[in-house]
């Protein structure tokens, strides 16, 4: 285990973290060690988990205690620091000492990354500023708001910018674990244990299947409204005038207040509502993709087309082969 080419993954947890937030990113990396030694290499990987004290054990979110190590120091740099998340995420990121340790030991690292609300940790070491980044969809404005030199993405199951990456809610640390892999090792030996684990190297779609309506709504009730009547006419009139208009407000007012409201853009959001249409409509009808381009709003076949992979990684009849609840 002390070869040269194995490299260090700690993983940083505390009191509340979300359990598969530390345990998915862990099984990937140690599957890829069962699948190295089992060709006869060296384990290309010494995963442990680290948190604040003297080690012994740290509650999870779930009530399954982890087995963890002292905080590493100067001496013993990580080539991969991973911060996970959870509920605890909040305080940790209020402790001076941890986020100083957070900073230290990701410029010692070769690389750094966070699964799902561990960004908030990153952000508050200032590790996001300037960079693209995600968490968990519910939190995307919330992280947003926080951290607003953060570039905030709310669909990608993970990002990469630099050699910092962040991934989005709990299973997405599995995706996040088998980038990483592919990173490292190649393509081969992360479809290998993405086989080895049943799951998807690459996860057809883009975070989990969550309502565009109803994330808008939790933003606030300002707009609520307007986003009801959106939902009713995709189809209509919808450019930055029409829905001024009916918001009763001038462009550059309505632009402004609409982003400090939803943290979006108004083109962004319908982008999100014609997109969760045309997802449910792929899945539960079986209208031709041409119709259900016209009905949400799309305009064409290939506009939506381009719009799927741009948002989900995945073309509309791709999307319907693997959601559709048609028998």
């Amino acid at each position: 285990m002390n070869q040269r080419n194995t490299r260090r993954i700690d993983v940083l947890a505390f009191a509340n973290v979300q359990l598969l937030d530390v345990a998915g990113p862990l099984q990937a990396f140690a599957s890829a060690n069962e699948l190295a030694c089992a060709r006869g290499d060296a384990p290309p990987y010494l995963p442990r988990v680290v948190a604040a004290g003297d080690g012994g054990t740290v509650s999870t979110s779930a009530g399954l205690g982890l087995v963890v190590h002292p905080l590493p120091g100067e001496g013993e740099p990580s080539d991969t620091l991973i911060v996970a998340g959870g509920w605890g995420v909040y305080e940790a990121s209020r402790d001076p000492v941890l986020v100083a340790w957070v900073r230290q030991q990701a410029s010692l690292a070769r690389r750094v990354a966070s699964v799902c609300t561990g960004a908030f940790l990153l952000a508050a070491a200032g590790l996001l500023d300037e960079r693209r980044a995600v968490t968990h969809w519910t939190r995307c404005a919330e992280l947003s708001e926080r951290y607003p030199a953060v570039r905030v993405e709310p669909d990608p199951i993970f990002i990469r910018d630099g050699d910092v990456w962040t991934s989005a809610g709990v299973t997405a640390g599995i995706d996040l674990a088998l980038a990483l892999i592919e990173d490292d090792l190649g393509r081969a030996l992360a479809l290998d244990v993405a086989r080895h684990l049943v799951v998807f190297l690459k996860r057809p779609g883009g975070q989990a299947q969550f309502s565009a309506a109803l994330s808008l709504q939790k933003a606030g009730d300002r707009f609520g409204e307007l986003h009801a009547w959106i939902v009713e006419n995709l189809s209509a009139d919808l450019s930055l005038g029409a829905l001024a208009t009916r918001a009763g407000m001038s462009e550059r007012s309505f632009v402004r207040h609409y982003h400090a409201q939803t943290g979006l853009t108004p083109a962004r959001s319908i982008e999100q509502l014609r997109l969760e249409a045309a997802r449910r409509l792929l899945g539960d009808t079986a209208l031709p993709v041409k119709r259900i381009a016209a009905r949400c709003g799309f305009g064409s076949e290939e506009t939506m087309r381009r719009g799927f992979l741009r948002a989900l990684g995945v073309t509309p009849q791709a999307y319907r082969e693997r959601f559709a609840s048609l028998s």
